[in-house]
């Protein structure tokens, strides 16, 4: 099962799309367009392809721009995905079937709309964007676009505060052409989106050189976000555009190549265990030196990890106990990432010194903190269960997790 599966609810008939892989037993699914919930993938099933055959009912594969859950509960048959009959093409003249013939190729790189650009015109030296498409009002497809000549391989992963990076899709990306959605981003969700990190090599098939490894993040701000819109290459479509490779990619000339390849060990230093002087050794054993223990090389010390410290057992998470010096004025949303930061952590290291159970103290405010805390501990396999702590000490103000 992958991001952009589309699925049905084994224990109902709605259908929707795979948007996010939660763990290695929940992913996230979008039904309805906007509406995701957390479901078991036991609790799910993919939708094949062949229903469209077997009875008479499509199950559409989404590209950009196109919306998730919009026939998911249809009762009519749904003909949106049977093609339209063409009308019939003229039969080439023999001096059109001669030009078509010089112009094609294993090398030619076709336009959209079938067109082949002139054997003239100067391949696109750029061209590789991000695209955030809007399966939904409030659903984005993250897209990677190839709006160059070049074969493009490339990796998509994610970084967020709480984890460094995760590798989540890679391929090969042909010319002037775009990938399915690799991930889904909630608008609503904005303010914790996570980092984007793609990879992108270039590639000619037959070229003369090989070119550098483009690295780009890509972050989301809302003061540049909002105002990234336009078309795209390639879709044809409206969406949140950032370019990947500002400067296009360098071309390595093959004698650059052979020089930058590393010299190739020497037999002796390739089978001397580490840690010993191979010159020292080799010395004793021609007899240009007294005999003597060979010299050894000191290794490095590691230096000792800081051992893990145990949360207290009532950890409060008011913004007052956790920074109580702080003089500097902070929006709401930059609290709520500090106290969701501070229990994340503390949650951690309750975990790693095997505590059986720890109160979170939230307090009831507006209900925000409380309702994500509730949704994050659902999610963790680790967390035996998790319930209101001494309503009569604190009301609905805290939640003790019992720990695995």
């Amino acid at each position: 099962m992958n991001v952009g599966d589309r699925v049905r609810l084994l224990t109902g008939t709605e259908e929707g799309i795979v948007t996010r892989l939660l763990d290695s037993e929940l992913v996230e699914v979008a039904i309805d367009n906007d509406f995701t919930i957390p479901v078991l993938r036991r609790e799910v099933v993919v939708v094949a392809a062949d229903e469209s055959k077997n009875f008479n009912r499509a199950a559409p594969t989404y590209g950009p721009g196109q919306q998730p859950g919009r026939n998911a509960n249809a009762s009519k048959k749904d003909r949106s995905q049977v093609p339209k009959p063409t009308a019939a093409r003229a039969t080439p003249t023999l001096a059109e079937a001669l030009a078509a013939v010089a112009s094609s190729g294993p090398a030619a790189a076709k336009a959209p709309g079938g067109k082949v650009p002139s054997a003239g015109a100067a391949p696109a030296a750029k061209g590789l964007f991000l695209a955030l498409v809007n399966q939904s009002p409030e659903l984005l497809g993250v897209t990677l676009i190839n709006n160059t000549e070049a074969d493009v391989l490339f990796t998509y992963g994610e970084e967020t505060p709480a984890r460094p990076y995760r590798a989540l899709a890679a391929g090969q990306l042909g010319p002037k052409a775009s990938t399915k959605p690799l991930a889904f981003l909630h608008l609503k969700d904005f303010e914790t989106w996570p980092a984007t990190v793609v990879q992108l090599l270039p590639h000619r098939h037959n070229g003369d050189a090989a070119y550098e490894l483009i690295n780009k993040r890509q972050g989301f701000k809302a003061s540049t976000f909002y105002s990234s819109r336009r078309s795209a290459p390639v879709i044809n479509a409206d969406a949140y555009l950032f370019q990947l490779d500002e400067r296009a990619a360098a071309a390595i000339a093959p004698e650059k190549l052979a020089q930058e390849a590393p010299a190739t060990p020497a037999p002796e230093a390739a089978q001397a265990p580490a840690g010993i002087d191979a010159a020292a050794l080799r010395t004793q054993l021609t007899g240009d030196a007294p005999a003597k223990p060979a010299a050894v090389v000191a290794a490095a010390t590691p230096k000792p990890a800081a051992p893990v410290l145990a949360p207290p057992h009532e950890f409060d998470l008011h913004f007052e106990a956790l920074r109580p010096d702080n003089t500097e004025e902070l929006s709401n949303t930059a609290i709520l990432r500090l106290q969701l930061d501070a229990f994340e952590d503390a949650l951690s290291r309750a975990l790693a010194t095997n505590m059986h159970e720890i109160v979170f103290i939230h307090g009831m405010g507006n209900g925000t903190l409380r309702k994500e805390i509730h949704r994050q501990l659902s999610r963790n396999k680790d967390i035996k269960f998790f319930e209101d702590s001494r309503k009569e000490k604190f009301g609905y103000g805290a939640t003790l997790v019992r720990l695995k």
